[in-house]
């Protein structure tokens, strides 16, 4: 140890509760960066684990939204310039919300619907309940998007958080620094 690493002090009974003080201040804030990290890596872990199984049923749900539009345009024929001529305003909508980690504030996205169905009349005559399964099958398909959008982003900021926590952890040399 170095002369520079050397608190120069006193030696008297309040320089002593001077520096006991100091060492809790330290103790107390570098256990409180290890909570905020342990939160943080738990939460990024459980995101991993569901950013998986999203994936993994996003591929079915996308695959029978595939099949079911196939089906629809079989019985039901070219109903493309329909559906275009009924749009006017978004049904489904993103909304986002704030979820609290360990003091850290995430932004999580979740789909709504507003407004009613335009589209019920369509496939009257013909291919009627082929297309209500593909509106279905689409409308799980954008709601699995919605979700796998949200847990990226969350996956984004939680590993740069959890680079930035680690580096203050390892950064807080105070404790080594007051116990020498």
């Amino acid at each position: 140890m170095s002369g520079k690493d050397r608190i120069d002090i006193f030696p008297s009974r309040m320089a002593q509760t001077i520096m006991k003080a100091r060492l809790k201040g330290a103790q107390t804030g570098r256990s409180l960066l290890k909570k905020k990290s342990d939160a943080l890596s738990m939460r990024f872990r459980q995101i991993l684990r569901k950013i998986i199984e999203t994936k993994t049923k996003m591929g079915e749900v996308m695959r029978e939204a595939a099949f079911s539009l196939a089906e629809a345009k079989f019985a039901a024929g070219d109903f493309s310039t329909t559906v275009i001529q009924n749009v006017n305003k978004a049904q489904v909508k993103v909304r986002a919300k704030k979820d609290n980690v360990a003091g850290v504030t995430l932004p999580v996205f979740e789909h709504y619907q507003e407004g009613g169905d335009s589209y019920e009349l369509t496939g009257l005559a013909r291919g009627g309940e082929q297309l209500s399964r593909l509106k279905r099958n689409y409308a799980r398909a954008v709601e699995l998007l919605v979700e796998l959008a949200s847990l990226q982003v969350l996956l984004w900021l939680l590993s740069w958080m959890r680079g930035s926590v680690r580096s203050s952890t390892g950064e807080s040399s105070c404790i080594g620094f007051l116990n020498h």
